[in-house]
């Protein structure tokens, strides 16, 4: 039900329960603010959001009065100029004149809001007080005494990351925001309060001195260091990549982005294949062209075109296209492929198997939540920021099993071992009872609790738990899978892990594809050709080396773990030589089977938008609401869960900031791996 309010002889119908400045923003009238934002507490300290409502004696603070019925506001009105005037007469006061060497400069709330509503003249003769920085890490510079105090860092320090190391101390002409001690900001999610910061007090340290805001062009992309796509905006310079920046999807990332999706980018440039490269007897690299690299390719699959003349590895960064090429290689070259990370099967008859059914967004919506073999605040900071904001609603208990977990929010550790798991999946565990008494629980399968597991039995683990408890209806499905490489779930999608045989691994090509992890000694081969943009022990290992472009330097699709098909935009040229590992597959496919044009194309986009969903099976390329069960279908009458390792760890990896090539590669992201990583042993 609605109610109607007048704002500046404008009648309006709003909804209840929302503040005059939210009011008035739906009748696109501006008010400006400093201490205000939609997604952090209203604290209404800067006073700069001041209107006139009428039978009010004085002006009051828009972003904390709710509307009423009836109410007659006034937003500008004299009283309302003059005292915005003051307003900002009195933060000017000790703000210091640093515009020209200022990183804000040009993106200044300060900066605009002086010129429209300041005065052009001061009446303050005194001297300007100074404040000392303080240290918040590698990644965000201080200069205090541009501080307003506007506690937009406080609160979403506490609020949002739930670090809370930021508060004020003194009062009057003496307060300050700062650390209680000496403390620097250590959160994954950090380099967001550069974003809130409405002056230039908190700002990028990599960013430092290097361009003005008018002098970048914006791209529209996802980040791909984990499998959730973030949306990013990437901002450059002629080809120069400036910065990153979050860019607003309400059922991904809101408009928060990791620290490693922020800075890492500079490793990009560190350690870039950039030509193609041949061994030579000597064990020596020499450069070679691309007409006769692919000639030297085609040659050896000509000769022999069976399942043990090439195989595939595929890497954690891989696009839909690639994949999509290799799943060609296999119908046509009858290729192997083998997983990034080397992992036990999983049934891909049904992306319920192995995807995020509930949805981010929904994550809101559920009222339990349990997490098995998975770190969130590791793996993935935006899903531990959605749990977070879920668990501050209240009523929302979150339990894990696996190793010691230290999350953002309380969490209650169930056990550490696969007895713990049995005992929920055979209905014993107590814990079944918050399940039954649930209305919408959840259940986070991580990818160390899949590594465990032999054969299928992650699908089956998920069929016990369909039957023995209350996760899933046709509205709702509780349970989840999350891994935290980007590729992972098209490689599935495509049914690539079908294609795998650990029966016999000779083979004649071992082809390389964007994957660093170590070889396995199990796997023998004549000539291995090595495909990526950065060099690693596997491009020292290989006969021949293509380069590729990274995720920034091309126009790609990437699959996120809801499923969701998501447009990567090219925002720098490829180095040198360097091409997109989808084009460099097609033209070795076109040599050696001189298919007609067009069967593959030039354009990637044409493959995805011809060719995709014919290797989708049973499922649409663009999620859905609510997911369709097949448990029932598939679920054996008498199997055994055969586990290879009793304790579970909650992670892979404990190493937020370098967990792949470009982040490994990054001289931020080692910075704060030194600095901000907790040096505490074992994980406790």
């Amino acid at each position: 039900m609605s109610i109607t309010i007048n704002i500046n002889g404008n009648l309006f119908n709003v909804e209840p329960n929302i503040s005059v400045l939210q009011a008035c923003e739906m009748a696109n009238i501006v008010i400006p603010r400093f201490c205000y934002h939609e997604r952090l507490s209203v604290a209404g300290n800067c006073r700069m959001c001041l209107v006139e409502v009428e039978k009010m004696p004085k002006l009051q603070v828009s972003c904390s009065i709710p509307v009423m019925p009836n109410m007659i506001v006034k937003t500008e009105s004299l009283a309302v100029k003059k005292a915005r005037e003051g307003v900002l007469e009195f933060l000017l006061i000790n703000h210091p004149l640093d515009c020209p060497i200022c990183d804000q400069g040009g993106e200044c709330d300060l900066q605009d809001q002086s010129l429209i509503y300041g005065g052009d003249r001061s009446r303050f003769k005194e001297f300007k007080r100074a404040t000392e920085d303080k240290d918040c890490g590698p990644l965000i510079k201080t200069v205090m005494t541009r501080c307003i105090h506007c506690t937009r860092c406080v609160r979403f320090a506490n609020e949002v990351i739930g670090v809370p190391v930021f508060g004020t101390s003194g009062r009057g002409n003496s307060l300050e925001i700062g650390t209680y001690v000496g403390k620097m900001l250590s959160s994954e999610l950090s380099g967001n309060i550069i974003d809130l910061c409405p002056v230039g007090a908190l700002t990028s340290k990599p960013y430092a001195f290097l361009a003005r805001p008018w002098e970048l062009k914006s791209t529209e992309s996802i980040d791909i260091f984990d499998s959730l796509h973030s949306n990013i905006r990437i901002d450059t310079r002629g080809y120069d990549i400036m910065r990153v920046l979050p860019r607003l999807n309400e059922a991904i990332n809101e408009e928060w982005i990791s620290d490693k999706a922020r800075f890492s980018f500079d490793g990009l440039l560190v350690q870039r294949l950039t030509t193609p490269l041949i061994k030579n007897k000597e064990g020596l690299f020499n450069p070679i062209s691309w007409d006769n690299a692919v000639d030297l390719v085609t040659k050896r699959l000509k000769n022999n075109v069976t399942p043990q003349n090439l195989t595939f590895i595929s890497g954690d960064l891989c696009d839909v296209e690639t994949l999509l090429t290799i799943k060609n290689f296999t119908l046509l070259a009858n290729a192997k492929v083998i997983n990034n990370a080397f992992e036990n099967y999983i049934n891909t008859d049904y992306q319920t198997f192995f995807k995020f059914n509930t949805l981010i967004k929904n994550i809101l919506k559920s009222d339990l939540c349990l997490l098995v073999g998975i770190n969130p605040r590791i793996e993935g900071p935006i899903l531990n920021y959605h749990l977070r904001k879920r668990f501050l609603l209240g009523n929302f208990v979150v339990s894990y099993i696996g190793s010691p977990l230290k999350l953002s929010f309380p969490t209650i550790q169930l056990g550490n071992s696969f007895s713990s798991f049995f005992s929920i999946l055979e209905g014993s565990s107590s814990f079944c009872k918050s399940i039954k008494h649930s209305k919408k629980p959840i259940i986070i399968f991580g990818r160390s609790f899949q590594s465990y597991l032999k054969d299928n039995n992650l699908d089956l683990a998920f069929t016990i738990l369909s039957k023995n408890n209350f996760l899933m209806n046709n509205f709702w499905n509780g349970i989840n899978y999350f891994n935290n490489y980007t590729s992972n779930f098209a490689y599935y999608n495509f049914c690539l892990n079908n294609l795998s045989s650990t029966s016999n691994n000779d083979t004649n090509i071992l082809y390389i594809l964007e994957n660093t992890k170590p070889l396995q000694n199990s796997i023998n081969y004549d000539f291995l050709i090595y495909q990526g943009h950065h060099g690693c022990a596997n491009a020292q290992k290989a006969d021949l080396i293509f380069p590729s472009s990274s995720f920034m330097e091309k126009s790609s699709l990437y699959m996120n773990c809801e499923g969701r098909l998501q447009y990567s935009q090219s925002a720098s040229l490829s180095l040198n030589l360097a091409k997109s590992s989808a084009n460099i597959l097609q033209i070795i496919l076109n040599s050696v089977f001189k298919l007609k044009k067009g069967f593959i194309g030039n354009d990637n986009f044409s493959i995805a938008g011809s060719n995709l969903r014919d290797f989708i099976p049973f499922s649409n390329v663009m999620i859905n609401t609510v997911n369709s069960n097949f448990f029932s279908l598939i679920s054996p009458l008498y199997s055994t869960l055969v586990v290879q390792n009793s304790y579970i760890y909650s992670s892979l990896f404990d190493n937020f900031y370098q967990t792949d090539i470009i982040s490994e590669s990054s001289a931020n992201m080692s910075k704060s791996s030194k600095l901000l990583l907790d040096k505490s042993p074992f994980n406790l």
